[in-house]
C-alpha cells in the first residue's frame, strides 16, 4: 500500500501578515496532483488542518475545496485533529463525510477503532489518534497522571489491544499528534509542556508499522516507522532551512516500510542576514536573497535611520527587522527580551523568584510553579474548545 502522509496545513496562517491562502490552495493542488501521479492509494494528514480553533471563511472554503478533490480521485484519507484544531468543529459531519472516503478522527474515545483499508494483501488498520490534551482525557483514558506520556501511551494500549484481535498480518499505521523526543523543534509551534514535558518517547508507538506524526513543522525521520511530515510552507524565519515536502510510504505485505520525500512548492524563499546595516545593503553574497522573504539582524551600536526603508530599496521583500546591537552581554543596554530570548515561561518565573528574594525556588516550590502553569495553560485550551 502506496501512503502520502501530510501533516500541519495551517490553513488559515499568515507568515509575518503576508496571506498565504493562495500558496496554501497551490500546495493542495500539488497535493492532488501527487495523489494521482504517484497511484497514492491512501492520504494521511496528522493534525492541524487549520490554524487556530476558530479559522476564517476563506480557510474553511479551501478546507472544502480539498476534501472535494480528495473524495474525487477515490483514493481514501484519513485525518486527525492537532492541537491547533477545535476537535469538535473538525469533526462535524465526520460520519457523512466518511461515506466519500474522507475519515476523520476527532474524537479521543475512538482511538482504539481503526479505519480499515485493503490491499491485495489483506488490511491495514489506520488508528486516529488526535491531539490529546492530558487535562482533558485523562478521565477517558482512566489515567491517574495527566501527561503527554500517560494519556498517549493508554491510547496505544488500546490500538494494541485491537491490533490484536485481529487476524494475523494485519498491518497498522498510527496517525498521531504529539512531540516526540529526538524530534527538533522551531518557532512556529505551539507549546505543549505539561509538568515541565513537552516529548514523549518513540517507544511509546512500538507495534505499529508506521507512525505518521505531526505537531513539529521540519520533515524529520524519528525511526525508520517514526516520521514527521513537517508542514508543507514555512511558518517563521526558523524554518528557513527546512526542505518542505512529503512522505511517500510504501508499506509492504510483511508490514516493512520505504519512504521517500515528495517536495512541495515553495511559494517564495527565506532568508535570514545578519550585519550592520551599511554592510548588508553593500555586500555582493547577498545578491541571492535580494527576491526572497527576508528577516534582517541589524548589529550596528546604535540604531541606525530609517533602517526598514533602506533595507527595502535592495530587499524588497523584507518582513522582519531585529535589533542585536554587539554589546557584552552585561552591558545595561541589553534589552530585556534579548536577556530572555530562549527561556520557558517557567523559568522566567523561577528566576524572577531568586532575583526578589536572593534564592532560587526550592523543589516543591518549583511544582506550585510548573503546577500554576499547566492549568492556565489548560484552561486556554478548554476555553479555545468551547468556543
Amino acid at each position: 500500500m502506496r501512503i502520502l502522509h501530510t501533516s500541519d496545513w495551517h490553513l488559515g496562517r499568515a507568515f509575518h501578515r503576508v496571506n498565504l491562502l493562495q500558496a496554501q490552495a497551490g500546495f493542495i493542488g500539488h497535493l492532488t496532483t501527487t495523489v494521482r501521479e504517484r497511484a497514492v492509494d491512501a492520504v494521511v494528514v496528522s493534525g492541524d488542518v487549520y490554524d487556530r480553533a476558530v479559522p476564517p471563511l476563506a480557510a474553511v472554503e479551501l478546507f472544502d475545496t480539498a476534501l472535494h478533490r480528495l473524495a474525487d480521485l477515490g483514493v481514501p484519507t484519513v485525518m486527525i485533529s492537532g492541537n491547533h484544531d477545535s476537535a469538535r468543529r473538525l469533526g462535524v459531519g465526520a460520519g457523512l463525510i466518511d461515506r466519500a472516503g474522507i475519515h476523520l478522527r476527532t474524537e479521543p474515545s475512538a482511538a482504539g477503532t481503526p479505519v480499515i483499508l485493503r490491499d491485495t494483501h489483506g488490511d491495514v488498520a489506520f488508528y486516529g489518534l488526535p491531539y490529546l490534551e492530558p487535562a482533558l482525557v485523562k478521565d477517558e483514558f482512566g489515567v491517574d497522571k495527566a501527561d503527554h506520556e500517560a494519556v498517549l501511551g493508554a491510547a496505544m494500549d488500546r490500538v494494541r489491544a485491537d491490533l490484536a484481535a485481529r487476524p494475523r498480518g494485519t498491518r497498522s499505521v498510527v496517525l498521531a499528534h504529539a512531540f516526540v523526543t529526538g524530534g527538533q523543534a522551531s518557532d512556529s509551534e505551539r507549546d505543549i509542556t505539561v509538568g515541565g514535558v513537552a516529548a514523549v518517547p518513540a517507544g511509546i508507538f512500538d507495534g505499529a508499522d508506521y507512525v505518521a506524526l505531526g505537531h513539529l513543522h521540519g520533515c524529520q525521520t524519528i525511526t525508520e516507522r517514526v516520521r514527521y511530515s513537517g508542514s508543507p510552507l514555512a511558518y517563521s524565519f526558523s524554518e528557513a532551512d527546512h526542505r518542505k515536502s512529503m512522505w511517500l510510504v510504501d508499506l509492504d505485505a510483511d508490514g516493512s516500510v520505504t519512504a521517500e520525500r515528495v517536495d512541495c512548492p515553495v511559494p517564495r524563499p527565506l532568508a535570514r542576514i545578519r550585519g550592520r546595516l551599511d554592510d548588508l545593503l553593500a555586500d555582493p553574497e547577498l545578491a541571492r536573497h535580494e527576491d526572497a522573504w527576508v528577516e534582517a539582524t541589524l548589529t550596528d551600536p546604535f540604531r541606525p535611520a530609517e533602517p526598514m526603508a533602506r533595507l527595502t530599496e535592495r530587499f524588497p521583500h523584507t518582513l522582519s527587522l531585529v535589533f542585536a546591537p554587539e554589546r557584552a552581554p552585561d552591558d545595561f543596554r541589553v534589552s530585556y527580551a534579548r536577556r530572555l530570548a530562549g527561556r520557558s515561561d517557567e523559568q522566567i518565573a523561577e528566576d524572577f523568584v531568586a532575583h526578589v528574594r536572593g534564592a532560587a525556588p526550592d523543589a516543591a516550590e518549583t511544582a506550585v510553579l510548573r503546577e500554576a502553569f499547566d492549568a492556565v495553560r489548560a484552561d486556554h485550551t478548554v476555553r479555545e474548545v468551547a468556543r
